[in-house]
């Protein structure tokens, strides 16, 4: 919209509270004259693919299979997601990302200002007893290497160069280009696999010009094909975390993985950032972002 004119200013985010989906029942409006009627869990509705597809852990599974993605290389992906997470928040690299709520119980009043989903020291091991979710015979994707079921929100406030010079203010980075693409609902989770080569292509950037890459980790086994056929640097990616370790508010993830790369670029002084997310229903979307000196001589440098 910014960028058609359409509008100087927008504020972009999203939110979810996956612990309050409620549970339906559709012929209750109108009313239900003859025969059983079933309640509907409005949660595990939404992780099932809208086309038919099955569960998206189901959709994980396709692509484990498919890509020998093996269940040692989700599980350690699962626990690298859960240290640098860990290590991250006793770091204090979240604390000025998160606005803290106020909590009242019986116990009294407290602050809410930490992602309550990490596990501090999981490893491999008690990942390793986890059984299989989603297939019984020869499954890999379990409870432990899948992202957490979380409430979460997040919000940016995007501009155009001229509005926001003229109300005065400083942008820390600006967005380059983004790509969307789709895949096969069946293996939604490499959706990112066909965006990102689009949105590099537009800025004229690569892989290696990437100094953050934020890719969501829906399932490991989807994160660890994602990279593996993009090539991904794994010391780039994700760095403090992501939705295994953090969790995975699926309507807020766009907006907290895109600010998690612009502050661990503002962090380690790096330039460039991509964030990217698969989406159920066979959606990929990729973002690339640039750091902005605050001194005001432009964009950030090396």
């Amino acid at each position: 919209m910014i960028k058609l004119g359409e509008c100087e200013f927008a504020v972009a985010g999203g939110v979810e509270s996956m612990s309050q989906s409620p549970h339906v029942v559709k012929a209750v409006r109108w009313g239900r004259r003859m025969g059983d009627e079933a309640m509907i869990d409005a949660m595990n509705a939404i992780l099932h693919d809208p086309f038919g597809a099955g569960h998206m852990g189901v959709t994980a599974e396709n692509i484990a299979e498919r890509f020998s993605i093996t269940r040692q290389m989700q599980d350690a992906l699962a626990a690298q997601s859960h240290r640098r997470a860990s290590a991250a928040q006793a770091d204090g690299r979240f604390e000025e990302q998160i606005v803290a709520v106020e909590v009242r119980s019986k116990g009294g009043t407290s602050l809410f200002r930490m992602d309550e989903h990490v596990r501090t020291e999981l490893s491999e091991v008690p990942l390793a007893g986890l059984k299989p979710v989603f297939r019984e015979k020869g499954g890999t994707v379990t409870a432990g290497n899948a992202s957490g079921i979380n409430d979460g929100a997040a919000a940016l406030v995007l501009a155009s160069g001229d509005a926001a010079a003229r109300h005065g203010l400083r942008p820390r980075a600006r967005v380059l280009a983004w790509g969307h693409a789709g895949v096969a609902p069946e293996v939604m989770g490499l959706g990112p696999v066909e965006a990102v080569p689009i949105a590099l292509d537009r800025c004229g950037l690569t892989l290696a010009d990437m100094d953050v890459i934020e890719a969501n980790e829906a399932f490991a086994a989807q994160a660890c094909a994602v990279a593996k056929l993009l090539g991904f640097d794994p010391e780039k990616v994700n760095p403090n975390g992501s939705g295994i370790g953090l969790g995975h508010p699926v309507g807020a993830t766009g907006a907290i993985i895109t600010l998690k790369a612009l502050y661990e670029l503002e962090r380690s002084g790096g330039r460039y950032g991509l964030v990217t997310m698969c989406i159920g229903g066979g959606q990929g979307i990729a973002l690339v972002i640039e750091r902005l000196a605050q001194d005001g001589a432009g964009p950030a440098r090396h």
